[in-house]
């Protein structure tokens, strides 16, 4: 039977950060015991919607899983195995924010079967942390970083972010420079982007549409600064051995992250919790964002919605070609029974004489300046209905 993963939504967090857009928010003892239980309800009720499935990989998001005791956690994961197929040597992976963890949450995980931990850093600025709203220090990450170490763990991405208010090269280096001298094995580094409806938006909303508009904004960076940001961190980091594998992942070798790579690679996944979304069969389908909805057990919102033929070669195309070794020709051919060439042979000969993608061995990938206007390229890939 075909894999699958499962994405557990854990929305809870101390406080949300001035940029996040994520369902997520604060909340009291008695709504996160009465969301665990209807959590544990919603995994029973999918696992014979979907039975015997062999599940190649567990990730646990937020909000911030990781003020939840350990014994929650591991009461989920129990709750998983008891109905899911886990496979022997599955990516088991929590989002931790420094400040949040201990040595007993950490020896539960491991208890649990958790093998890869996912830590929040941001910046190694405690200024810029400030700004961004973060609960935690640059020192509380290292003490957050060092415990997981000596509890086991040796399989540990740090999430770093460029382009914030007033930040310059020189400390966005400096971040990058003490995150790899503590050699973790995955490194996320994204771009800020300032969305509407955040706290970030009623401050540099206005900075941010100037800076969409090739004009020079007041706080944020301009394109040009973020432009030499990101061309330190791919050099950087690919010196340092960390293989570009995505738009915005770095890994040591072995050690890229499953979980997020069958969203790339279009694996069949399934999201449980509040907001949680999912792609099964080639249905896709999300969880109500009520969470009063959610607790009364109205969990589906909407109809799910199978993606049509055209639908799904645009998706192979659009999040294939996130990855640095782009799509496979064969695969294409394998999953549509036509080529690629035969439904985007003009178009990809257009991107490649515009220098945006090229073909080698098989495969279609971005280029460096590709990548840099990536949103164009796939654009590119969109049909019109009658297609």
């Amino acid at each position: 039977m075909r894999e699958m993963e499962i994405y557990v939504h854990i929305p809870f967090c101390v406080q949300k950060c001035s940029y996040c857009d994520f369902l997520s928010m604060p909340a009291d003892d008695d709504v996160k015991k009465q969301y665990i239980g209807r959590l544990k309800e919603e995994i029973r009720q999918m696992s014979e919607e979907y039975p015997g499935r062999p599940v190649k990989s567990v990730f646990f998001g937020g909000g911030t899983p990781s003020i939840l005791p350990g014994s929650v956690i591991t009461g989920i994961m129990d709750c998983i195995r008891e109905n899911f197929q886990i496979q022997s040597g599955a990516e088991i992976t929590i989002e931790c924010n420094p400040g949040t963890l201990d040595v007993s949450r950490l020896t539960q995980y491991k208890k649990a079967g958790i093998n890869r931990l996912s830590l929040g850093l941001q910046s190694a600025d405690d200024k810029e942390l400030k700004l961004l709203g973060r609960i935690h220090t640059y020192e509380d990450f290292l003490k957050s970083f060092d415990c997981a170490r000596k509890c086991g763990f040796d399989n540990i991405n740090v999430d770093v972010m460029s382009g914030l208010p007033t930040q310059k090269l020189k400390s966005w280096e400096q971040t990058l420079k003490k995150v790899t001298g503590l050699k973790p094995e995955h490194i996320s580094a994204y771009g800020l982007i300032v969305e509407e409806g955040t706290p970030f938006w009623k401050i540099y909303g206005y900075d941010e549409e100037t800076r969409r508009k090739g004009e020079q904004p007041l706080f944020l960076p301009s394109e040009e600064e973020e432009r030499q940001m990101y061309a330190f961190t791919v050099e950087y980091l690919g010196k340092k051995g960390y293989e570009r594998y995505e738009i915005s992942n770095y890994a040591r070798p072995g050690h890229q992250c499953i979980h997020n790579r069958g969203y790339w690679d279009r694996s069949d996944y399934l999201g449980v919790g509040l907001g949680a979304s999912s792609m099964m069969d080639n249905c896709r389908f999300s969880n109500t964002g009520s969470m009063e909805e959610y607790l009364k057990g109205r969990t589906l919102e909407g109809e799910k919605y199978r993606l049509s033929r055209r639908e799904q070669m645009e998706e192979f195309m659009f999040l294939g070609m996130r990855m640095t070794e782009g799509i496979s020709r064969t695969d294409f051919l394998k999953a549509f029974q036509v080529t690629v060439d035969f439904v985007y042979g003009d178009i990809l000969k257009k991107l490649e004489q515009e220098g945006l993608v090229r073909d080698e061995k098989g495969r279609i990938c971005l280029t460096d300046r590709g990548i840099d206007v990536s949103n164009y390229v796939f654009s590119q890939f969109l049909m019109d209905e009658e297609e």
